[in-house]
């Protein structure tokens, strides 16, 4: 007989009223700041360097924030654990904020990389929190919908991001742009104290900082981040090996080390670990659509701003598909969604690069923008679903840190899509070549993936005929 929370999948509706508002509001409110100072900031640096100089640092404005929030996103548990979710909402915000207030005043971009990096160490932080704190102040039938809600905000931030930063941008007040994003964050942290519960509830002592694995990650996103930046394809291949390298030592010695990075469930015989490893392959290939606007640009002729939209088809498919995705419950419609999201990724980029030419006309391009947005689709159907299984297939007691592992996983993952991209580009020859190469190595990427998505569903399709992302007990 299956449980009231199996039955119950709960709907918008109940999640969007009550007390139940006041929690997503801030569970989304503090993604959609973390994703928008993303694309905020691409937007703004070019005019903060005519402003201030430092174009040799051009490149470190996005790796210093990449390693903050690699290093942030390692900790979520244990802040969550001492804090609470009310205290380590605030400690993320704060964080953030003052990074933010750093780069609206620096004087020089040196500076202005240090408020990168403490907005990265206050953004990551968020972004776990986002998918951790679902697990905890939230019924379980409301996780999926929640994890749909709180990964929609990237699709936000892609197109509010650009937008707002190109508007300042182009008035000559790039500044003004982060006292913006300053004014957010001080509405979210206002909002913390009604919302979020002072405790998770978790009886769970927390581990002592897993000091070697921590170091071995961040080293990991370190270098992978510099093959991304280096021209040298040779070079860069290097960097791509030598990351490859340290992530299996990361394993290696987080599975023997008396504490832990990702929770011990991961190398256990739980499906976790094929479940974090299919986020991977999708965080990783969703990396294409940051090149997809160069390529716009250089075989359509499309001017920045469409060329920007098209790169945007990929957010756009995502958020649509998370959204229609969400109100499946059923166990074996939520396996099919799982084996099925990856495939309908490969079959999108791999559709996009066979339409890939030089002097695309308007209907080419609109292919592109199609495929594009299936992709998307495919990630999105099944990010909600892999979030909640990733929660559910943990040992009680880790759903929260098996939650942030989720963002750890895809900031890593993205390090990773980003520098193998800027590999495959440069070694492409021409334009063309490069397009195709990239997109299609990813859509064979995405294939793969599917491939461990079966293996993520296979153990409870063995045992029970289906697989389901909402958990047996109550919350």
């Amino acid at each position: 007989m299956q449980s009231p929370e199996r039955t119950n999948t709960g709907t918008w509706r109940d999640l969007l009223s009550g007390r139940h508002l006041g929690v997503v509001t801030v569970l989304a409110g503090g993604e959609a700041l973390y994703a928008t100072n993303v694309y905020l900031t691409s937007s703004l640096l070019p005019s903060a360097i005519e402003d201030i100089g430092g174009l040799r640092y051009y490149a470190w404005a996005s790796t210093v924030f990449l390693i903050g929030s690699v290093i942030s996103s390692m900790t979520v548990g244990r802040v969550l654990d001492s804090r609470g979710p009310r205290g380590a909402y605030l400690i993320g915000l704060t964080v953030f904020a003052g990074g933010t207030a750093v780069c609206a005043v620096g004087p020089t971009m040196a500076v202005m990389l240090v408020g990168r990096g403490m907005q990265g160490l206050g953004g990551g932080l968020l972004a776990g929190l986002g998918y951790a704190v679902i697990n905890t102040a939230l019924p379980s039938r409301l996780w999926t919908r929640a994890s749909a809600l709180v990964s929609t905000m990237w699709g936000v931030g892609t197109f509010v991001g650009p937008a707002v930063g190109g508007l300042f941008a182009q008035f000559g007040s790039w500044r003004g742009a982060f006292v913006t994003l300053l004014g957010c964050t001080a509405v979210v942290a206002a909002l913390v104290p009604i919302a979020l519960p002072r405790q998770s509830g978790s009886a769970t002592t927390p581990e002592p900082m897993p000091v070697r694995s921590l170091v071995l990650l961040t080293t990991a996103t370190l270098v992978v981040a510099v093959g991304g930046i280096v021209e040298a394809p040779t070079v860069s291949a290097l960097a791509v090996a030598a990351a490859v390298a340290l992530v299996v030592w990361f394993v290696a010695v987080d599975r023997r080390g008396p504490s832990s990075v990702l929770p011990r469930s991961t190398f256990g015989p739980s499906p976790l670990r094929w479940i974090y490893l299919t986020i991977a392959v999708l965080a990783a290939v969703s990396t294409v659509e940051a090149f997809v606007p160069l390529f716009g640009q250089q075989l359509a002729g499309l001017a920045p701003l469409a060329a920007g939209f098209l790169g945007a088809a990929l957010a756009l498919g995502w958020t649509l598909g998370e959204i229609s995705s969400a109100s499946a419950a059923a166990p074996a419609t939520v396996r099919r969604i799982l084996l099925g999201g990856p495939l309908l990724v490969g079959v999108g980029l791999a559709s996009t690069t066979l339409l890939l030419s030089g002097d695309a006309g308007s209907a080419r391009i609109a292919a592109w923008a199609v495929g594009l947005g299936l992709a998307g689709a495919g990630i999105g159907i099944a990010w909600p679903h892999l979030s909640v299984a990733a929660m559910t297939s943990a040992s009680p007691g880790e759903g929260p840190r098996a939650a942030a592992g989720v963002n750890t996983v895809q900031l890593i993952a993205n390090a990773f899509g980003t520098a193998l991209a800027g590999v495959l580009v440069n070694l492409g020859g021409s334009e063309l070549r490069s397009a195709q190469r990239l997109v299609f190595v990813f859509a064979a990427a995405a294939l793969a993936g599917a491939v461990l998505a079966w293996r993520a569903t296979a153990r409870t399709a063995r045992r029970s005929g289906t697989i389901s992302a909402a958990p047996a007990t109550t919350n």
